[in-house]
């Protein structure tokens, strides 16, 4: 009995071993956690609302403003002022990218059909839209984690917006309050064009 409660002992001792060596792996120079190196996001391919693979290259030399939206949020009223905002910029080559997250209280609860639905009909959006996903958390979309990690910003409600430059590097962070034609927005953006 006695050697068997030592070779348990054993055992433990060296999976506890091998999980702190993975976990050590894990963690950079930095203290943050290790993930497949990006250079931009141009490395990324998503889904769009449709479920079609889209590679974020496409967008390459144009300046991008990557969206977490949601349908039953108090700032779901900003589609229209995104949606004015693409109008007016999309031909100064900036591109608005929406990304539905239900990560805050459940405010995205529809299926990808059902936000299509609700955001043409309600906003007459034309904005790229993507499949649904999660900007914060364990289950952190690879794109979200990029662009938080590198901002140094995490996504702190809908409505978050990062700016992104024509390098496809993350520029700068906005919170869920700042519209399209604040004054702090705007000069970010000027500087990215």
């Amino acid at each position: 009995m006695r050697y068997s409660n030592i070779r348990l002992i054993l055992l433990v001792i060296l999976v506890g071993n091998a999980a702190c060596s993975t976990a050590q792996q894990d963690v950079s120079a930095k203290g943050k956690k290790s993930h497949p190196v990006a250079a931009s996001v141009y490395d990324f391919t998503v889904q769009d609302i449709e479920g079609r693979d889209v590679s974020l290259s496409q967008y390459k030399g144009k300046v991008l403003v990557f969206l977490n939206v949601a349908s039953k949020c108090g700032y779901t009223s900003q589609y229209a002022d995104w949606q004015a905002f693409y109008e007016q910029y999309t031909d100064k080559g900036v591109v608005v990218l929406g990304f539905p997250a239900n990560n805050f209280m459940g405010q995205e609860p529809g299926t990808d059909k059902d936000i299509k639905s609700f955001c043409s009909t309600n906003y007459n959006v034309t904005f790229p839209l993507f499949s649904k996903i999660s900007v914060k958390g364990h289950d952190m979309a690879p794109l979200y984690r990029y662009l938080t990690e590198t901002t140094g910003e995490p996504i702190s409600w809908n409505f978050n917006k990062v700016l992104v430059g024509k390098d496809g590097k993350p520029a700068a962070h906005f919170k869920s309050a700042v519209k399209p034609d604040d004054p702090a927005f705007i000069a970010a953006l000027n500087k990215l064009l």
